[in-house]
């Protein structure tokens, strides 16, 4: 067998007890699994490129120290990626699932695997080079986010994959709560964030009056989409491990708090270069619009609440930090970020 340097999948597979178990599956190729590579990618979950026979395929699994609900999690994703076959939403065709943890000491699935790229640091190919590319990766980005919207979950069979009840009344408290959590962690001092209480006061004071329950893929941004090189084509959403029943504009407004754009407070730069002729916020949110034939009224509301969620979930490394538990770099940074948004969601209450 071809595989990674000694150590590499530190104890995350059992390749025999894999192979006898993709053998009463429908997975493609044939015979035992002949080359195993760790990929990049998921700073939590573990991902490996599997072949067998003539057929690539990708294993997606938990970290080697699981959390509470880890093997649950991917039991949902997997679900959420069979729901989907057939439907409009690019996303990684699923092959198999394993809730079994006897297998490989977790649960996991297999899926096809992506021919693309992440969009971060320096754009490849025609991306970088021609503008109408960047364009179309930011529309593309709006149509994907429609697609995933418009899907009939309750026909796709996930009625149960949340709590639809009340969803929009439940935002701020669920959010204000887990912030307050983060105070029984030893040396976090409480959240030094502007604008705290504000923002929450002003969602609490203006939520809309109903929302359009949908699938909400959770974290929905450029880190967790891949595009073709072969044309400005949005390949595939990844890593659904966050998504639940919602209301699919926070989707769109979570997409756009990693926007840069004139008038944005200092202290938040582009995630990849260049990002000359991206469209505006405002230009992609019509797109998106217009692809879903829903209004956007309501975009304001949504977007300030994708700032408050994402940045006390961004806190949450900052305290665990603090706490000895998570490396004080990535927290002071992700602490840095969580104060810029709180800082953009209060312009936006000015501006709404």
């Amino acid at each position: 067998m071809e595989t990674d340097t000694d150590h590499a999948w530190d104890g995350l597979l059992d390749v025999e007890r894999l192979n006898d178990w993709i053998e009463t599956t429908d997975a493609p190729g044939q015979g035992p699994v002949a080359v195993i590579r760790k990929l990049e990618g998921g700073s939590q979950n573990n991902i490996f490129l599997l072949r067998r026979g003539e057929v690539d395929m990708v294993l997606r699994r938990p970290p080697a120290h699981l959390r509470a609900n880890s093997n649950e999690t991917m039991v949902r994703e997997a679900r959420v990626l069979a729901a989907l076959a057939g439907s409009s939403v690019p996303h990684p065709e699923l092959y198999s699932a394993c809730p079994d943890t006897d297998v490989i000491g977790a649960s996991f699935y297999l899926m096809a695997p992506i021919d693309g790229f992440t969009p971060r640091g320096t754009l490849p190919g025609s991306y970088s080079t021609e503008p109408s590319w960047r364009r179309d990766l930011a529309f593309e980005m709006a149509r994907a986010a429609a697609a995933l919207g418009s899907v009939d979950y309750v026909g796709a069979g996930l009625s149960d994959y949340g709590r639809p009840e009340r969803w929009l009344e439940r935002q701020v408290a669920r959010w204000r709560s887990q912030l307050e959590g983060y105070g029984k962690l030893p040396g976090y001092t409480g959240p030094e964030l502007p604008h705290v209480e504000k923002v929450g006061v002003w969602l609490e004071d203006n939520r809309p009056s109903e929302a359009r329950i949908g699938i909400v893929h959770g974290d929905y941004q450029f880190a967790n989409v891949m595009f073709s090189l072969r044309a400005p084509h949005l390949a595939a959403i990844v890593d659904w491990e966050l998504c639940s029943l919602g209301d699919p504009l926070l989707d769109l407004a979570w997409m756009l708090t990693a926007w840069h754009e004139e008038g944005d407070p200092p202290g938040h730069e582009a995630q990849f270069q260049p990002w000359s002729e991206i469209p505006s916020r405002q230009e992609v949110a019509l797109r998106y619009s217009e692809l879903s034939g829903r209004p956007i009224d309501a975009l304001p509301w949504f977007f300030t609440l994708a700032c408050y969620k994402l940045g006390i979930i961004l806190e949450g490394t900052f305290a665990r930090a603090k706490a000895g538990q998570a490396a004080q770099d990535t927290g002071d940074r992700l602490h840095a970020y969580a104060g810029w948004l709180f800082q953009k969601a209060a312009q936006a209450i000015a501006y709404a």
